[in-house]
């Protein structure tokens, strides 16, 4: 009696260790690989981003649900900026030329410009800046503490240098273009410089990763 309960524990222990590994295995047979261009622009753990409250060129409200059922492209800067911020907005004027010939990749993204200068971007500047560069995407602001918040999150740092003289000083700000998913989590950025093709390129295999 004693070696066949023996033997039913060493039955049952095996069959559970091959469930174990026939779990692995499914998992890891099913979870796609990542591609090697994507090292080092998808982030190491996402996280998703938490409430905040912003304003786009409009005067609607832009929070965190704002995000959700879309892709976002998120970058930060300001309108008086001399180069980083006309520039990036070219690229991704020229990255959605590309996208926009795959509509089931575009159809579900939406390009959002956050300005970090509060003082001089009101709603009214903000909408003659996205009207001359590109009326379909986004430009927020809002308080000090709520750009804070958000930029934090993104890990966006910016220094607001001296005035030069009133009313004029230049903005020091990250030039990267980050990426949210569709839920709402931070999931890849990319660094400077920028190209079109090669950050469409990027977000389609990102796409198909998650």
């Amino acid at each position: 009696m004693k070696t066949r309960s023996f033997s039913s524990i060493l039955l049952l222990i095996g069959f559970f260790v091959l469930l174990m590994i026939a779990a692995y295995m499914v998992v890891k047979v099913s979870k796609p690989s990542i591609p090697s261009e994507l090292v080092g622009v998808l982030r190491p753990q996402v996280s998703l981003i938490r409430e905040f409250q912003l304003t786009d060129q409009h005067g609607e409200k832009f929070d965190v649900q704002s995000l959700n059922g879309k892709w976002s492209l998120v970058f930060f800067g300001y309108t008086s900026c001399p180069d980083i911020c006309p520039t990036t907005l070219a690229v991704l004027t020229a990255m959605q030329k590309q996208l926009q010939k795959a509509p089931e990749v575009w159809s579900d993204t939406q390009v959002i410009f956050v300005s970090v200068d509060p003082q001089r971007d009101t709603q009214e500047n903000l909408a003659s800046y996205m009207d001359f560069f590109n009326k379909e995407f986004y430009a927020v602001t809002g308080s000090r503490s709520e750009i804070d918040n958000l930029a934090g999150q993104f890990g966006a740092g910016y220094i607001i240098e001296p005035e030069t003289s009133p009313g004029h000083y230049l903005v020091s700000h990250t030039g990267a273009i980050f990426l949210t998913d569709s839920q709402g989590a931070l999931v890849a950025s990319f660094s400077m410089p920028h190209d079109p093709g090669t950050i469409a390129s990027l977000y389609r295999q990102i796409r198909e990763v998650f």
